[in-house]
């Protein structure tokens, strides 16, 4: 059993070119500073939870009208559960996207292996090297590379993406990311949004980078992806 932390019943957007809902896990082994989403990342066990007969229920009665599931966090690979409630969402008829920050490739070849997601959304947040600035904790960056070049060669479709954090990015940082995802099919910028959720406090009203910032960084990126979008 995995614990649904939340639900959003139709989204245009977080499933490209399909109709969908979103569900949100709980936890994350990173602590990015403008990370939104604070509460499923260190007060999980605060919110209420979604039993999953329940979200199935809800998924049957949107048979026809829903494609398929969105599932985001937090960080879903670290549930343990995953690639169980992936089926379960395969076998009731709906296609799976799946959110991750690409800390746990292991978890990635099984779900790519075993085709329990059809689309997968890697966020790639800053030049590896760079990477614990960003993350805030120590992390892998040898289990980042191979999950890009397991998405990249899955024959699934798939996107990477990054959140344009304005003391981070820059037209060199751009550069080092597009040579870490390059030959993939498709990469999105997404406008960094201040919030007074944001886990790291400088993030909280930090004005985002001008829209002509965006449109350079995908100048640069279209060197190393076939297609490259901006997300405001």
């Amino acid at each position: 059993m995995v614990q649904i932390k939340g639900l959003q019943k139709t989204t245009l957007v977080d499933y490209p070119g399909k109709v969908a809902c979103t569900v949100f896990l709980p936890g994350c082994n990173f602590r990015c500073g403008y990370c939104h989403n604070a509460d499923l990342v260190c007060s999980a066990a605060a919110l209420p939870t979604i039993p999953e007969k329940e979200f199935f229920a809800f998924l049957a009665s949107r048979k026809g009208k829903v494609e398929g599931v969105c599932i985001t966090g937090g960080e879903p690979t670290i549930t343990k559960g995953l690639p169980e409630f992936c089926k379960r969402v395969k076998d009731a008829g709906f296609l799976v996207k799946l959110d991750s920050n690409g800390t746990n490739p292991s978890v990635l070849r099984r779900l790519i292996e075993e085709k329990l997601v059809d689309y997968i959304a890697m966020d790639v947040k800053a030049p590896i090297e760079q990477y614990s600035i960003v993350s805030c904790v120590d992390t892998d960056t040898g289990k980042l590379a191979e999950s890009i070049g397991l998405i990249r060669e899955s024959g699934i479709d798939y996107e990477f993406r990054a959140t344009v954090i304005p003391d981070v990015f820059t037209d060199e940082t751009v550069k080092a990311i597009g040579k870490a995802v390059c030959g993939a099919k498709r990469f999105f910028f997404q406008q960094f949004q201040p919030s007074k959720k944001a886990m790291g406090e400088r993030y909280r009203d930090m004005e985002p980078l001008p829209a002509e910032a965006l449109e350079s960084f995908g100048r640069v990126m279209r060197q190393f992806v076939g297609e490259v979008g901006i997300r405001k």
